[in-house]
């Protein structure tokens, strides 16, 4: 049975898709620290080695929030190698995100939802986006907070960067 043959109105579907992100958040959650860690150190070492194989360029990445994989250590090891790192940052509701270059000495502020945006606009473009994910429904499509900033924010993107997907799934 297909979601809009069990919800019949968009009221209905928005209640249903804001409690599969928050199934999808705990599930992460409650795997504990250890666990996410292990799979966290493999996810990490194999996008390493796709990564240490391409050209450099800009890589942007995410704050980590709510057990979210924890890219920093990753993406100080790119810089070592020549890349060079953006965070995103929301600088309008509803809006693609913007990306601001950091460092790991570069000042941040908090951002919507409290998550550290750089304080220096400095935008830069992407060449390589590691985005944030809670899941893939059954079409394959991301499964995020619900505010659709990454997607407006691909789409908006040209060119467009190369983008890697990053979340845990517990195994069945």
């Amino acid at each position: 049975m297909s979601l809009t043959e069990t919800y019949n109105t968009p009221l209905e579907i928005k209640t249903w898709r804001h409690q599969q992100r928050e199934q999808l958040i705990e599930s992460r959650i409650a795997v504990g620290g250890f666990q996410r860690k292990i799979w966290q150190q493999e996810i990490l070492l194999k996008l390493h080695d796709v990564l240490k194989d391409m050209e450099l360029g800009i890589i942007a990445f995410y704050w980590p929030f709510k057990g979210e994989i924890d890219c920093r250590e990753l993406i100080s090891d790119m810089l070592q190698q020549g890349w060079l790192a953006a965070l995103p940052a929301v600088t309008k509701l509803n809006s693609p995100l913007e990306f601001r270059q950091w460092t790991p000495e570069t000042a941040l502020i908090p951002g919507v939802w409290e998550i550290p945006v750089p304080q220096s606009r400095t935008i830069v473009m992407p060449d390589l986006m590691l985005i944030p994910l809670l899941g893939f429904d059954g079409y394959q499509y991301r499964r995020g907070y619900g505010g659709g900033y990454y997607d407006r924010t691909v789409i908006d993107l040209q060119p467009s960067p190369i983008k890697i997907g990053m979340g845990l799934n517990k195994p069945d």
